[in-house]
Protein backbone atom coordinates (compact mmCIF):
# COMPACT_ATOMS: atom_id res chain seq x y z
CA UNK A 1 0.00 0.00 0.00
CA UNK A 2 3.08 2.15 1.16
CA UNK A 3 4.88 1.43 -2.30
CA UNK A 4 1.29 2.36 -4.35
CA UNK A 5 0.82 5.12 -2.69
CA UNK A 6 4.44 6.68 -3.19
CA UNK A 7 4.03 5.65 -7.18
CA UNK A 8 0.63 7.49 -7.43
CA UNK A 9 2.34 10.65 -5.60
CA UNK A 10 5.25 10.75 -8.18
CA UNK A 11 3.48 10.49 -10.97
CA UNK A 12 1.09 12.95 -9.93
CA UNK A 13 4.19 15.65 -9.17
CA UNK A 14 5.06 14.85 -12.98
CA UNK A 15 2.43 15.25 -14.50
CA UNK A 16 1.14 18.67 -12.56
CA UNK A 17 4.78 19.82 -13.43
CA UNK A 18 4.62 18.28 -17.23
CA UNK A 19 1.65 20.63 -17.20
CA UNK A 20 2.94 23.81 -15.76
CA UNK A 21 5.91 23.21 -17.31
CA UNK A 22 4.46 23.16 -20.85
CA UNK A 23 2.25 25.63 -20.95
CA UNK A 24 2.33 28.03 -23.47
CA UNK A 25 0.89 31.94 -24.15
CA UNK A 26 -1.60 31.36 -26.51
CA UNK A 27 -3.40 28.50 -24.74
CA UNK A 28 -1.71 25.72 -26.23
CA UNK A 29 0.40 23.42 -24.75
CA UNK A 30 2.56 20.21 -26.07
CA UNK A 31 2.54 18.06 -23.42
CA UNK A 32 4.25 15.02 -24.06
CA UNK A 33 4.47 15.90 -27.88
CA UNK A 34 1.02 16.08 -28.23
CA UNK A 35 -0.98 19.44 -28.63
CA UNK A 36 -3.83 20.32 -25.78
CA UNK A 37 -5.27 22.99 -25.03
CA UNK A 38 -5.83 25.14 -22.16
CA UNK A 39 -9.03 22.86 -20.46
CA UNK A 40 -7.06 19.95 -20.91
CA UNK A 41 -4.05 21.29 -19.68
CA UNK A 42 -6.34 21.72 -16.31
CA UNK A 43 -7.90 18.67 -16.53
CA UNK A 44 -4.25 17.15 -16.52
CA UNK A 45 -3.93 19.16 -13.00
CA UNK A 46 -7.17 18.16 -11.62
CA UNK A 47 -5.98 14.30 -12.13
CA UNK A 48 -2.45 15.25 -10.98
CA UNK A 49 -4.12 16.87 -8.13
CA UNK A 50 -6.35 13.66 -7.21
CA UNK A 51 -3.59 11.36 -8.02
CA UNK A 52 -1.65 13.40 -5.24
CA UNK A 53 -4.17 13.39 -2.46
CA UNK A 54 -4.96 9.86 -3.26
CA UNK A 55 -1.59 8.68 -2.93
CA UNK A 56 -1.28 10.67 0.57
CA UNK A 57 -4.61 8.99 1.78
CA UNK A 58 -3.10 5.42 0.79
CA UNK A 59 0.18 5.95 1.97
CA UNK A 60 -0.79 6.79 5.35
CA UNK A 61 -3.30 4.31 5.51
CA UNK A 62 -0.81 1.60 4.49
CA UNK A 63 1.73 3.20 6.87
CA UNK A 64 -0.80 3.09 9.94
CA UNK A 65 -1.52 -0.81 8.84
CA UNK A 66 2.13 -1.43 8.72
CA UNK A 67 2.57 0.13 12.16
CA UNK A 68 -0.31 -1.90 14.19
CA UNK A 69 0.55 -5.30 12.59
CA UNK A 70 4.35 -4.93 14.02
CA UNK A 71 2.99 -3.83 17.13
CA UNK A 72 0.65 -6.69 17.42
CA UNK A 73 3.53 -9.23 16.03
CA UNK A 74 5.71 -7.85 18.97
CA UNK A 75 3.30 -8.09 20.89
CA UNK A 76 2.36 -12.06 20.02
CA UNK A 77 6.22 -12.88 20.42
CA UNK A 78 6.09 -11.65 23.89
CA UNK A 79 3.30 -13.66 24.95
CA UNK A 80 5.15 -16.32 23.23
CA UNK A 81 8.52 -16.03 24.92
CA UNK A 82 6.41 -15.65 27.96
CA UNK A 83 4.26 -18.97 27.22
CA UNK A 84 7.70 -20.73 26.70
CA UNK A 85 9.24 -19.48 30.07
CA UNK A 86 6.04 -20.57 32.17
CA UNK A 87 5.98 -24.14 30.48
CA UNK A 88 9.54 -24.79 30.99
CA UNK A 89 8.68 -23.97 34.55
CA UNK A 90 5.77 -25.90 34.46
CA UNK A 91 7.95 -28.96 32.86
CA UNK A 92 11.00 -28.28 35.59
CA UNK A 93 8.54 -28.86 38.49
CA UNK A 94 7.06 -31.78 37.13
CA UNK A 95 10.59 -33.77 36.57
CA UNK A 96 11.54 -32.52 40.39
CA UNK A 97 8.50 -33.97 42.01
CA UNK A 98 9.35 -37.81 42.61
CA UNK A 99 7.40 -40.51 42.07
CA UNK A 100 5.65 -39.69 39.07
Amino acid sequence: MLVFGLILIVLGVIALLAGLFTAGDSGHASLLGIHIGATSVFLVGVFAGVAILWGFSISKFGTKRELRQRRDQKRLRELSDKLDRVDGDRRDDDDERPGQ
